[in-house]
C-alpha cells in the first residue's frame, strides 16, 4: 500500500522482477514530488528550433513555475531556453540561473543581449575549445546535477537532449519530456 493524497493505494507487485522494483521506485519518487508543496529546483531545457507559439507556452509555463516559488535552471540558447529565461525573468529574476555551455563571448549575438541581463549567469570558458554539441552535453549534465526535476522539450532526433533525459532518469530525477514532432 502507498499513501497518496491521504488515500491508500494498493499496488500488486512481483518482487522477482527487477523492473517492478524500478517502477515502484519511480512511482514513489513521483508521488513525493507531487505531494511536495515547497519550492523545487527545476531544470528546463529544449531545442533551439521552436515555433513562436511553443515559445510563448514555454514562457507562460516558466512564469507560472517561478510565481509558485520554484527556481529555474536553464541554458542560454535561443528557442526553448530563451523562452524560459523570459518567463522566469518576468516573474522573479532572482529565481533564475542560466548555465552556459561555453563563455558568453561564444554565444550568438541575439542571445548575448538577453544573457547580459541575467543575474545568476554561469559561464564555462574551459569548454570554448569543444564543439557546441560536446559543450552542451557537459552543460546539460551540470544543469541536471543541480536540479530536482527536468522538463525537456525535444524532437525525436534531438540526441543531446534525449541523452540528457536518460542521464537524469538514471540519477532518479523526475523527468517530463515533451516532443515537438
Amino acid at each position: 500500500m502507498v499513501k497518496y493524497l491521504g488515500r491508500l493505494i494498493g499496488l500488486c507487485l512481483s518482487l522477482s522482477q527487477s523492473t517492478d522494483l524500478i517502477n515502484l521506485d519511480t512511482l514513489a519518487q513521483e508521488l513525493a514530488t507531487i505531494q511536495q508543496t515547497g519550492s523545487k529546483r527545476i531544470a528546463l531545457l529544449g531545442s533551439r528550433h521552436v515555433p513562436i507559439t511553443h515559445q510563448n507556452l514555454i514562457e507562460m509555463m516558466t512564469y507560472a513555475l517561478v510565481l509558485s516559488g520554484n527556481r529555474i535552471i536553464t541554458s542560454g540558447a535561443t528557442g526553448t531556453n530563451s523562452a524560459a529565461i523570459k518567463g522566469a525573468t518576468r516573474a522573479d529574476a532572482n529565481l533564475l540561473t542560466v548555465i552556459l555551455p561555453q563563455s558568453l563571448e561564444r554565444q550568438p549575438l541575439e542571445s548575448r543581449q538577453q544573457l547580459e541581463q541575467v543575474m545568476h549567469l554561469v559561464e564555462n570558458p574551459s569548454n570554448d575549445n569543444l564543439s557546441l554539441a560536446e559543450a552542451s552535453y557537459l552543460c546539460n549534465k551540470e544543469i541536471v546535477s543541480r536540479c530536482q526535476q527536468l522538463i525537456c522539450f525535444a524532437f525525436h532526433d534531438s540526441r543531446t537532449l534525449l541523452q540528457t533525459c536518460q542521464d537524469a532518469e538514471e540519477q532518479r530525477k523526475v523527468v517530463t519530456l515533451f516532443y515537438f514532432d
